[in-house]
């Protein structure tokens, strides 16, 4: 195959999933938030929901914003929960959950997908 143009432009990008393990759903109208870190800063990026399939409508990183370095997500799964009708102690055991993890490569897809309930969460680098 020819090259173009495009060809040394970064197609890498970052997304995510969040699954509803307790209702065996796509977690709708999740609050997420992108931070980039460097060093002990850390630069919020950007904010955003996820759509009625747990995604968000567009990747959270892309083309010249798609930068290695060290990233965090922060779910926002307590308020989640409340708006679903679950009814949470106070403090929720699980509130706001950070995770921090590192892009190598701006050319690769990094997918982070999280399967969540009110009491427990697991990820994993997904495709």
């Amino acid at each position: 195959m020819g090259t173009t143009a495009n060809s040394t432009e970064s197609t890498g990008r970052l997304t995510t999933h969040v699954l509803d393990t307790m209702h065996g759903k796509p977690a709708a109208g999740l609050s997420v938030a992108l931070f980039r870190i460097t060093g002990d800063d850390r630069e919020l990026v950007l904010t955003t929901r996820t759509n009625s399939d747990g995604r968000c409508d567009a990747p959270l990183l892309s083309g010249a914003a798609m930068v290695p370095g060290v990233y965090e997500l922060v779910f926002d799964v307590a308020a989640y929960f409340r708006e679903a009708g679950v009814s949470l102690e106070e403090p929720p055991f699980l509130d706001r959950i950070p995770l921090r993890f590192g892009l190598s490569n701006a050319s690769q897809h990094y997918h982070v997908p999280l399967l969540v309930s009110p009491f427990a969460y697991s990820t994993y680098r997904g495709s």
